[in-house]
């Protein structure tokens, strides 16, 4: 059987399945409703302690960054909206604590699964760990304890929530498949940060899989394969073995340049999301980052964030890499990554809505606050700051205009910053591509944003799976667009760099070599197999390559032609 892809690798073992653990609920009578309330008041304390012991459990064992979402749980608990309407059920309904609060949380969960937003529709999941957290301490269950399995094994459920995927010890749990979900949900997350092989969304097939089955799957595909034969095993062990060699082969490129074998010298920097990723970066060797994400500052929470808040998060990451560049975009909302407390209006084409750049220029005050906070931030390294979905010169024009206003504020208050941060945008949005020419003349550096260029090129929304297999990297239009942004950023004398996934394709990477890219960014694990991949090509010998694959037809004969004639 098949799923989705939520964490790499292969994992080999036998099953354990994790049964929903649901209480049943049973209407009480004769309800004393100051009773339940003080009932639902000892629960929610309970239950804050509780989760209060897995964050600090994340923070030591998976990282800082995973450990937002039980803040963000704790803070459901205290979120008086909720509280009040749980309340009101006991005692206008004379319901019990318990059933109360199913109620309330049964409201809440529909609301998210109706929304268009796959980020908000895996948000009805912690709603569900949380408020089942309260309703089993009112019921006196137990929850599950998952660090207390003690052999190896893999996990099968229906679904797992943040609170039990934090408790996963990666020497005993080594991997998870599950038959919800998708790669934005928290377990996936975590996985990923765990190093835990995991598949999501299985569907109702994974019902077949049984209690101390055999398996196999592979994080990377997807695929699974349940009770399988000896040549199978012996298959994926040997992937296994090869994988892990890979692995370590890789360390040695730590401390190298990334420059090709006729001397054209690349930088390779990171993608990521918090300050909390820079273990990673450092251990990867990455020369910078080339794109910080900040609007997942703004997720996970029930307000904005201090200007204060943010400048903290700037200083620690340009601190750590100075003086390395760093590369922050400013607030991307919208689309795919929708915040509850933006009371954004529902869309019928949310990636081709009011997102991004489009907010922040309506929301001056919004936008003012994150320039201030980058502007302060920059005396602390070396800041470049980029804007996402720029769709024309207007834009950037205004977008400057802004920039002045909060320059003459901070030195109105005698605070000191950086006159001169180089300003640059995404280029993901085809019109920009084609008159990035004009555009050169504007800002100081592009850098190309891949996954959602490629998703506006061939009209496809990257989220529906049902028309996935259009969303082709070897696409040649998108490879043609990249070759004349780049171009055009050469003649004009600004950096160009490539942020998106296919900026980490090793299939692409010696296309974008012999296109004269000089910039890449992508995920930290990436790195390492980039500078490999590089260091063993001449740029002049993919000059010729790259040209090819632009006069193609389609994706299915670039990449014929990449697996055909480039060897490394």
């Amino acid at each position: 059987m098949n799923g989705i892809s939520a964490s790499p690798g292969i994992a080999l073992g036998k099953v354990v399945v994790l049964s929903n653990n649901t209480a049943v609920l049973l209407k009480k009578e004769n309800i004393d409703p100051q009773v339940e309330k003080e009932r639902l008041q000892e629960s929610i304390e309970t239950s804050y302690s509780q989760i209060e012991e897995l964050r600090k459990h994340a923070i030591a064992n998976v990282g800082k960054k995973e450990s937002v979402i039980f803040e963000a749980h704790q803070m459901m608990l205290k979120d008086p909206k909720i509280m009040t309407a749980i309340e009101k059920k006991i005692c206008d309904k004379e319901l019990s604590a318990e059933n109360a609060v199913n109620e309330i949380t049964s409201k809440y969960v529909n609301l998210f699964n109706n929304m268009n937003s796959e980020y908000m529709k895996e948000r009805a999941s912690d709603i569900k760990d949380v408020m089942g957290r309260v309703i089993n301490n009112l019921m006196g269950i137990n929850m599950l304890d998952i660090s207390k399995i003690n052999e190896e094994v893999i996990i099968v459920a229906h679904d797992l929530t943040p609170s039990e995927t934090v408790q996963m010890d990666p020497s005993k749990i080594i991997g998870f498949i599950t038959e919800i979900g998708g790669k934005t949900s928290h377990s996936a997350i975590m996985a990923r940060t765990l190093g835990i092989p995991a598949i999501v969304g299985v569907g109702n097939k994974i019902k077949s899989i049984k209690e101390n089955d055999f398996i196999v799957f592979d994080g990377s595909s997807g695929e699974i394969f349940v009770r399988p034969t000896d040549t199978i095993i012996e298959k994926y062990k040997a992937i296994k073995v090869s994988q892990k060699n890979e692995k370590a082969k890789l360390k040695k490129y730590i401390g190298k340049k990334t420059i090709s074998k006729d001397g054209f010298e690349v930088t390779l920097e990171a993608n990521i999301g918090t300050p909390s990723e820079l273990n990673i970066v450092h251990e990867n060797d990455a020369k910078g980052v080339g794109l910080f994400r900040t609007e997942f500052l703004y997720m996970g929470r029930s307000n904005f964030p201090s200007e204060d808040e943010q400048f903290s998060a700037y200083k620690e990451v340009l601190e750590s890499l100075n003086p390395y560049p760093v590369v922050i975009r400013t607030l991307d909302i919208g689309g795919d990554k929708q915040v509850e407390y933006f009371n954004l209006p529902k869309e019928m084409n949310p990636f081709l809505g009011y997102r991004a750049i489009r907010i922040c220029l309506e929301e001056e005050n919004l936008f003012k606050t994150q320039l201030r906070a980058l502007y302060r931030a920059s005396m602390f390294g070396n800041l470049k700051i980029m804007f996402p979905m720029v769709s024309s010169l207007e834009e950037i024009i205004r977008i400057k205009e802004i920039i002045e206003v909060v320059k003459l504020e901070l030195e109105e208050k005698q605070i000191v910053f950086n006159h001169d941060v180089e300003l640059g945008i995404m280029i993901e949005i085809p019109a920009v591509a084609i008159i990035s020419d004009k555009l050169a003349k504007e800002v100081d550096f592009f850098s190309i944003g891949t996954n959602d260029l490629l998703q506006y090129t061939v009209a496809v929304d990257r989220m529906n799976q049902n028309i996935s297999h259009l969303y082709n990297q070897h696409h040649p239009a998108l490879l043609r667009l990249i070759k004349s942004v780049i171009e055009n950023g050469k003649n004009a004398k600004i950096k160009v760099a490539i942020c998106g996934e296919t900026a980490g394709n090793p299939k692409l990477i010696p296309i974008f070599l012999g296109m004269g890219l000089r910039e890449f960014s992508m995920s930290p694990s990436s790195i390492l197999k980039a500078r490999e991949i590089i260091n063993k090509l001449s740029q002049k010998e993919m000059q010729a390559h790259a040209e090819a694959v632009t006069n193609f037809s389609s994706a299915k004969e670039v990449e014929s032609y990449i697996k055909k004639v480039i060897r490394f």
